[in-house]
């Protein structure tokens, strides 16, 4: 849901106590419609955005990355604001602005006074500084056209508040005039629809949840919109958050019932850490999602030409594969040299490789001797063997390679956070598979540790996130009378029981062999069978790619993979 004006109110009482006196120590600007401002000695930064769709302003203690060079508004921003004491936070009544009165010093050290204003509405959002004397020093998104002319955004002209609602609050609005206006109401009308229209300061959310309440029954509206008003005006709003598994989908100042149990709810400690938890967590799930599906594009592109290239060597071998006919041909040419001249276009003789000795007829060119077409048909018949013995050699390497890339691919699926799919890049480049950008400079960067798990007898388990650290695991993390698993003839990562010289459980050995069923490419498909051996059992074969091994005096265990026990297990 959109921030709106209830929600902003609690967060503008909680916003005012925490920043006031607080001087702005650093401005940065990571995006185009963010700002953020570090606060000296506070350890969080208020972070303010104006985009369509994510338009906001809470504390957090994220990091962003910063563009090479500051955009314009930043500079501006840094020459007016850096050292400035935020005097009050304030929200005019029932709007969804949000208003930072600063007390600022010039390069003289002249007091002055600005105010940074953060409209927060829909497609309009916008962030503008203004000086003392109300006029615009430059705003985030200049508007020259359109709309009312006193609103035009540009430097130099006076600034106005949002035009106020025609519609009655309904935080203001009296016991007997809403009773008059329900009286009033078209009954046949849904309830929400009803109240989104004739109301300011209420979102559809808020809407369709006092609907909700009141089951869409006329009769009880009044009531549950005294309840409702007497509970905001007296401050009892507090933060909630709603879950879809791990992604977070919506948020309000009070409890939903209109979700029932299809949503999990979470109470956060304060209204900015509600909405960084919502926009932050949200906007990093969709960038992991953005950047994975373009790693996944990249790869799927690399597999699908592999795959190609090697249907293309499966034809050429299977043309070569009747390489013997050609040099049988050749023989009987040459055996039946005396019955030939140059120009005969025919040649019938005996077959003599077959016990009958049938009598066959083979072509000829016309002008070739004789002596030339067994001469070329000897010749066909070495290259197509040369080419039989290196396509065969080929297409087990391409086998190899497609192998790794469809191992790649299930690991791109089963990335857990960006770190991950970091990971994962780096290897492809590593491997030769991609490419870094033209001009940038390979950056050194610490590989992460395998994922840990505890088994429910105290034994560590280690899982690799990738195809590299499935190698670094198997030949020099683990020890020889370690415990490692993995699933059998499908792609996964790569599972390592410590056992300490000891032999792990039955129960340890089928929890790890659930983990293992997790991280791969069977997870979620019934019943997996899962391979076990002591590690001094596996190997690496020579110059083989990342993630390849072979094993031997293995056992093997079916199992389901399930996520409840793989959380249970792991390590925070």
């Amino acid at each position: 849901m959109p921030l709106d004006a209830i929600c902003l109110s609690a967060l503008t009482t909680e916003l005012s106590e925490k920043l006031s006196s607080a001087k702005i120590d650093k401005i940065q600007q990571p995006e185009r419609d963010m700002v953020l401002l570090s606060m000296r000695g506070r350890g969080e930064n208020l972070l303010i955005a104006a985009g369509t769709g994510n338009a906001r302003v809470h504390l957090t203690r994220s990091a962003f990355e910063n563009p090479a060079e500051p955009p314009m508004f930043c500079m501006l921003l840094r020459k007016y604001l850096t050292g400035a004491r935020i005097l009050t936070v304030t929200q005019p009544k029932n709007e969804r602005v949000l208003k930072l009165e600063l007390e600022t010093r010039d390069e003289l050290g002249v007091e002055g006074h600005k105010t940074l204003v953060a409209e927060l509405i829909g497609r309009s959002a916008n962030l503008i500084l203004v000086d003392g004397e109300g006029r615009i020093l430059d705003c985030m998104r200049r508007m020259d056209f359109g709309g009312d002319v006193e609103r035009r955004m540009l430097p130099g002209m006076f600034y106005r508040d949002p035009p106020s609602q025609t519609k009655p609050a309904l935080l203001d609005t009296e016991a007997g005039q809403l009773r008059v206006m329900i009286e009033a109401a078209d009954k046949t009308r849904p309830i929400d629809k009803w109240l989104l229209e004739s109301f300011a300061g209420l979102s559809p959310l808020v809407c369709r949840e006092l609907s909700f309440r009141c089951g869409g029954d006329w009769t009880l509206l009044p009531v549950m919109l005294d309840a409702f008003i007497e509970s905001v005006n007296g401050g009892e709003l507090r933060p909630y958050l709603y879950y879809d598994d791990k992604k977070p989908v919506d948020f309000c100042f009070m409890r939903l019932t209109q979700y029932g149990d299809t949503l999990r709810c979470e109470e956060a400690e304060t209204f900015s850490e509600l909405l960084d938890r919502f926009y932050t967590g949200r906007d990093k799930l969709e960038q992991q999602r953005r950047r994975g599906h373009e790693l996944l594009k990249t790869v799927r592109t690399v597999r699908d030409r592999q795959q190609r290239k090697l249907n293309a060597q499966y034809e050429e071998l299977k043309k070569s594969e009747d390489r013997e006919s050609v040099r049988k041909t050749a023989e009987l040419i040459t055996a039946n040299l005396y019955k030939l001249k140059k120009g005969d276009r025919v040649l019938h003789c005996q077959d003599y490789y077959e016990p009958d000795c049938p009598e066959i007829e083979i072509s000829l060119d016309p002008l070739k001797t004789p002596q030339q077409n067994a001469a070329a048909m000897f010749k066909d018949y070495n290259k197509r063997k040369a080419a039989s013995e290196h396509l065969t050699k080929l297409i087990v390497d391409g086998e190899a390679k497609l192998d790794y890339l469809n191992s790649v691919l299930e690991l791109i699926g089963a990335a857990e956070s960006e770190k991950d799919l970091s990971d994962l890049r780096r290897e492809l480049m590593d491997t030769g598979y991609i490419k870094a950008a033209a001009g940038k400079k390979r950056e050194k960067v610490k590989a992460q540790a395998p994922l840990r798990f505890l088994s429910s007898d105290g034994r560590e388990i280690l899982v690799g996130r990738s195809n590299l650290q499935n190698d670094e695991l198997t030949t020099r993390l683990g020890r020889r009378t370690d415990y490692w698993l993995h699933t059998q003839k499908i792609h996964g990562s790569h599972v390592l029981i410590r056992c300490e010289g000891e032999e792990p459980s039955e129960s340890c050995i089928r929890e790890a062999a659930v983990i293992a069923a997790w991280y791969s490419q069977g997870r979620g498909g019934g019943k997996i069978p899962v391979d076990y051996t002591m590690l001094r059992f596996v190997r690496k074969p020579s110059g083989s790619l990342p993630g390849k091994v072979i094993y031997t005096d293995y056992k093997t265990i079916m199992v389901e993979s399930n996520e409840e026990l793989v959380n249970g297990l792991r390590v925070k």
